[in-house]
């Protein structure tokens, strides 16, 4: 009965996910199509993205609110600067960006927010909770200060490729988002640095104690999260074809919910990337389902923070012992 046991709680989520899917294909004729799956598969792909830097963050026992705040000033900057470049009126200069210049801009002022946020929270002993709700207020303002509270539209075919071009009958979100789970995951598994991660989280004082840079591996975990944000925010606005002032709106929220009911811990110290992404299914799989459905947005609402909450009692009765 323990093995059983044993078996059901580490493949909890896909067992999750499979009854979903069997119960939304039963109820909609509309849910188990290939234009659904793909569907599925591109919205979940920012959420993904977020949701490896989240899941980094949790395992250290941290958390980061402003990845929705940071995706959306990203956005914006990068597609502020591909359509009107840098012009300095004093100086007659004009400086154009190309769609790489902008993107490459866009992901540094990720990882400098990302930055920022491990700097405070490393140097300054400020709680993460804290620290990153103010990078949540501070990069939303600057949003609108970049846009002037106007979206950004009109980025052109190029641009939008990233967000709704296919590739070998692949969606690009879908091969952008695999292509960082295969590095988070060879990363969270296969090096030093990952190993260290899941040391902090699961004991910060015998990590210190056993030699690990405690404050650099933060550091490092909050600019990766930066980064992604930053991914996610170029996805988003390439597939909408616009910057807008009031984007990622409650993505920290969807982003903490993918790891959480994925399986990882709060506690910090237990969780995987796999799991997130399991995690970011089954949200994406209930918010396809809940539409197809006519279920009132409202109550899309109520059902997800119940999943959410489910998850977290489901995970505390299976390892009780937690702190």
């Amino acid at each position: 009965m323990a093995d059983i046991k044993n078996t059901v709680v580490k493949f909890q989520s896909i067992i999750a996910l499979l009854a979903l899917c069997i119960v939304l294909t039963i109820m909609s004729d509309k849910f188990f199509t290939m234009e659904n799956g793909w569907n599925i598969m591109r919205q979940i792909s920012i959420n993904v993205c977020i949701s490896i830097g989240m899941t980094l963050v949790i395992l250290t026992k941290g958390i980061d609110l402003s990845v929705g705040s940071v995706l959306a000033f990203t956005s914006a900057v990068v597609a502020g600067l591909f359509k009107y470049g840098i012009e300095v009126h004093q100086l007659d200069v004009y400086i154009g960006f190309t769609v790489f210049g902008a993107i490459l801009t866009g992901l540094i002022i990720g990882c400098i927010l990302g930055i920022f946020n491990g700097w405070m929270i490393t140097r300054f002993k400020v709680p993460p909770f804290v620290a990153t709700l103010a990078m949540l207020t501070i990069a939303r303002g600057a949003t609108m200060l970049w846009t002037g509270g106007l979206p950004i539209t009109g980025l052109g075919e190029n641009f939008n490729f990233i967000g709704t071009g296919w590739f070998l009958g692949i969606p690009m979100p879908v091969w952008i988002t695999s292509i960082l789970v295969a590095v988070a995951v060879i990363i969270t598994k296969k090096t030093q640095f990952g190993r260290h991660i899941y040391a902090i989280g699961g004991n910060e004082s015998a990590a210190k104690l056993s030699g690990i840079n405690i404050n650099k591996i933060k550091f490092y975990v909050y600019a990766i999260a930066g980064v992604l944000a930053a991914v996610g925010g170029i996805i988003l606005t390439s597939r909408l074809d616009s910057a807008q002032p009031n984007a990622g709106m409650s993505y920290e929220l969807d982003s903490i919910a993918a790891v959480v009911i994925g399986g990882t811990s709060l506690s910090g110290g237990r969780g995987s990337i796999m799991g997130t992404v399991q995690g970011a299914l089954i949200i994406g799989v209930l918010n396809s389902g809940l539409v197809l459905l006519n279920v009132s947005p409202f109550w899309q609402q109520i059902i997800k923070g119940l999943v959410i909450l489910l998850a977290v009692i489901m995970d505390r009765l299976n390892h009780p012992n937690e702190d």
